[in-house]
């Protein structure tokens, strides 16, 4: 007989604040004293591109027919200045990503990619490699506060230069590369000791404002006798008024990174709580340069979570004229890979959630120096597969573009967008999907 006088047990109830993951945070903060770094982006949920739509064409619109009417992808960069602007087949270029964070293999294989599919990579902290220039067809030299690895000779050598004043995954801060991932021949470049853990500067040794960045770009210009594009790179947090001060000090592009977008190794305090959505920061940058009548005179690149073609259109459409990859180029590559689950487990982690690329131990053999582990990669089989990745993603592009009557993807604009949620409304200033309402903007929903 059963027992009726019982009280029913209540069900345990997580907390959504202290969730299983924040409480092993506080644990492991308690243990160590230290706090956790790092790689890749922000984990947490945040408004991005799904929460737009396109809208395709129908009565009101023509749509285009894929198998006889053209839809264009080039863009060409740096068309304001500089005396050899650089064209790119399509409107997705490589970010940037150190020799030091990656494998020597890694960079080979993002340059053949790239070039396969006539677009840019670029160099990233810690100067350029052989093996980079020689796979690059077009090749963008960053220029960090750092200033490891920098040259004259290698500045001539690029088809571009890229003034990073920061990245969306840590806007103010500098970046790291442990002690475990600096050898010998990492360590010459840096001109840093073997093995000892390196800490860029969060900011150029040599300027504090537009005034100082302005002589900057005047410097390399005449470095580079005014041939090489000038691009300035800023983490996403003011973007309309860095944007502005970007183009007054002299860029020909302005590239805006969000949050979303990934890094070798930073405090994760600082990945998920400093900086804006890209979503949000792309509609800011580009009507920056519609204010000053340099929208598509001063070319807009947008970079931090970009994984398909919906995705790049949708930037398009915003006000950009290219997008950057980064952690969608490694997955391409090979890392992440379910392939080598067992070694990601015995890391104490799984293989979509890797991102401890700091430690140098990854099993792709992307993110690391170790020669038997870097060994693993083939770049001409990486380069391959990044290519495929990159023309997959200009097809899905160039379909959405058709489908929105559009001949060239930069004639994809705002009107051909509406938004599933209130906050994507306001971020892009487009409608709320079945109204006319953009938040902030219009006054009636």
């Amino acid at each position: 007989m059963s027992d009726l006088s019982k009280t029913p047990r209540t069900v345990p109830r997580a907390s959504a604040t202290f969730d299983e993951y924040t409480l092993s945070e506080i644990r492991r903060a308690a243990a160590t004293g230290i706090y956790d770094i790092r790689g890749a982006g922000a984990k947490r949920k945040l408004p991005h591109f799904d929460d737009l739509l396109f809208l395709g064409a129908s009565i009101s619109r023509y749509p285009l027919e894929g198998y006889r009417e053209k839809c264009s992808t080039e863009v060409v960069l740096g068309t304001r200045f500089a005396k050899k602007p650089i064209t790119l087949k399509i409107p997705i270029t490589i970010a940037g990503m150190s020799f030091g964070s990656l494998s020597a293999n890694a960079k080979e294989a993002l340059g053949r990619g790239a070039s396969a599919m006539g677009t840019s990579t670029t160099t990233g902290d810690g100067g350029m490699t052989q093996e980079e220039r020689q796979s690059s067809q077009i090749l963008v030299y960053q220029y960090l506060p750092s200033r490891y690895g920098m040259n004259p000779d290698d500045l001539r050598k690029a088809d571009a230069i890229e003034i990073v004043v920061g990245q969306g995954a840590k806007p103010g801060g500098g970046g790291m590369l442990l002690g475990q991932k600096i050898t010998e021949r990492v360590a010459a470049m840096r001109t840093l000791p073997v093995g000892i853990d390196q800490r860029s500067a969060c900011r150029h040794p040599d300027w504090t404002g537009p005034d100082d960045l302005e002589i900057k770009i005047e410097e390399l210009r005449e470095i580079t006798d005014w041939e090489k594009p000038i691009y300035v790179k800023v983490g996403a947090a003011r973007p309309y008024y860095d944007t502005a001060l970007a183009v007054k000090s002299g860029a020909d592009v302005v590239v805006v990174d969000g949050m979303q977008g990934g890094t070798a190794a930073t405090q994760e305090v600082f990945i998920e709580n400093v900086g804006i959505p890209t979503l949000a920061a792309v509609r800011q940058a580009a009507q920056a340069l519609q204010d000053l009548g340099m929208h598509r005179k001063v070319q807009l690149i947008v970079s931090g979570g970009i994984r398909n073609g919906a995705d790049v259109a949708k930037a398009l459409a915003l006000g950009a004229d290219a997008v950057a990859i980064g952690t969608a180029a490694l997955v391409a590559l090979g890392d992440n890979d379910p392939h080598w689950e067992a070694e990601y487990q015995a890391l104490g982690t799984t293989a979509g959630a890797y991102d401890d690329w700091h430690e140098g131990r990854d099993p792709a053999g992307i993110t690391t120096q170790d020669p038997a582990l870097s060994a693993r990669l083939d770049p001409v089989a990486a380069g391959r597969r990044l290519a495929n990745y990159l023309a997959v993603l200009t097809l899905e592009c160039q379909t959405i573009a058709r489908a929105c009557g559009k001949s060239h993807v930069h004639n994809l604009e705002p009107e051909d967008l509406v938004a599933l949620t209130i906050e994507a409304a306001a971020m892009a200033r487009v409608p709320l999907a079945g109204t006319d309402w953009i938040p902030g903007v219009t006054g009636r929903f």
